[in-house]
């Protein structure tokens, strides 16, 4: 596993969510098609969050402080708590893009990190730093994929008349 293919994804992935929102209006990046459902803005103060909070203050202590406790996070009460939806657009974004140019550089810097070094989830078992760098990785994907439907079903809502299944299909 090499440091520069991870953060080099990473980076390309931060290019692709500051695209996705890059460019949108105010209201597309609050709506929501559906209570439930999260709006482009609060996608984006989650994985802001979740730079900071998460992956790389869980790496760090499943690398650097072996059996020492993770920090407690509530990603899903933070969308209310932290009032993610009525955050600003330029200062959630920055946040996340200045919080992944911190993750990147800490990663470069760390010396010989053990991929095999673990953590002992009381809920999903061992992880790995190989498991934790993987996922998130996948994370950045799984929330582009949620980012892209929510452009999706915006485009469709704007054009109601208009059918879409000549694009091919969702």
């Amino acid at each position: 596993m090499k440091r520069t293919d991870i953060t080099t994804r990473l980076a390309h992935n931060a290019r692709a969510i500051r695209a996705l929102i890059e460019g949108c209006t105010d209201a597309q990046l609050r709506w929501k098609p559906d209570a439930a459902i999260w709006s482009m803005l609060e996608v984006l103060c989650h994985l802001a969050d979740e730079e900071e909070l998460d992956f790389r203050s869980r790496l760090d202590v499943t690398l650097h402080h072996p059996g020492t406790a993770w920090s407690a996070i509530d990603p899903p009460s933070w969308v209310s708590e932290r009032a993610y939806n009525e955050q600003d657009l330029v200062e959630s974004l920055q946040r996340f893009l200045s919080q992944r140019e911190q993750s990147i550089a800490w990663l470069l810097h760390l010396a010989s990190p053990d991929w095999d070094a673990a953590y002992e989830h009381p809920k999903i078992g061992r992880m790995s730093a190989r498991d934790i760098v993987t996922s998130w990785q996948a994370h950045d994907l799984l929330h582009l994929r949620q980012l892209t439907r929510l452009h999706f079903l915006w485009l469709q809502r704007q054009s109601p008349d208009a059918r879409t299944d000549y694009a091919g299909n969702w």
